[in-house]
C-alpha cells in the first residue's frame, strides 16, 4: 500500500500553481522504501527555462538529474514546479546547475548527486555545464571524483 499521502507531501494530487521567480521552498520528498540499496534515479527535463541575467532574453536547455538516494527523495510533480521556477530567474547557465544541485542535496542529502545542463546555442556557442556530490568519506565522493574526472 502507497503511504505518501501520510508523507505531508503538498502538491502530489492538488491544483498546480506555478511561482513566477526561484522557488526552492516548493520542493518536497518522501522516505526511500529501498535504502538498503544503492540505485539510481533519473530525471530528465527538455524544456527548461531561465533568463540571462544580462540581457533578459530567455535561455533553453535539457536539464538531466541522477541521484543515489539514501532516506529521502524528491517528489517528482514538485520538482518539477522548481525547476519551472528558474522560468523568469535570471542566472548564468553554470549557475543554474550548481544551484539545482545545492538545493537537492540540502533537501534530500543523497548519496551521490549529478546534474547536467544541456544549453542551446546561444550566438553559435553551446553550454553543457555539469556539477556532481559524492557524500564525504564515503565511496560516493571517490564516484564523484571519477565521474568529473572522465567527463569530456
Amino acid at each position: 500500500m502507497d503511504t505518501r499521502k501520510d508523507e505531508g507531501l503538498q502538491s502530489l494530487g492538488h491544483k498546480t500553481e506555478y511561482k513566477q521567480d526561484y522557488a526552492p521552498e516548493v520542493l518536497e520528498t518522501f522516505v526511500n522504501k529501498h535504502q538498503g540499496n544503492d540505485y539510481w534515479v533519473r530525471f530528465n527535463c527538455p524544456e527548461f527555462t531561465s533568463l540571462c541575467p544580462i540581457t533578459g532574453q530567455p535561455d533553453f536547455a535539457e536539464i538531466r538529474i541522477s541521484y543515489i538516494p539514501d532516506v529521502r527523495m524528491v517528489e517528482s510533480k514538485s520538482l518539477k514546479l522548481y525547476l519551472f521556477s528558474f522560468r523568469s530567474h535570471g542566472a548564468f547557465h553554470e549557475d543554474c546547475v550548481n544551484i539545482i544541485m545545492k538545493d537537492l542535496i540540502k533537501l534530500m542529502d543523497p548519496r551521490y548527486i549529478e546534474v547536467t545542463g544541456l544549453f542551446t546555442p546561444r550566438g553559435g556557442i553551446s553550454i553543457y555545464p555539469y556539477a556532481n556530490y559524492g557524500r564525504p568519506g564515503t565511496k560516493y565522493e571517490e564516484l564523484a571524483f571519477k565521474r568529473l574526472a572522465e567527463r569530456e
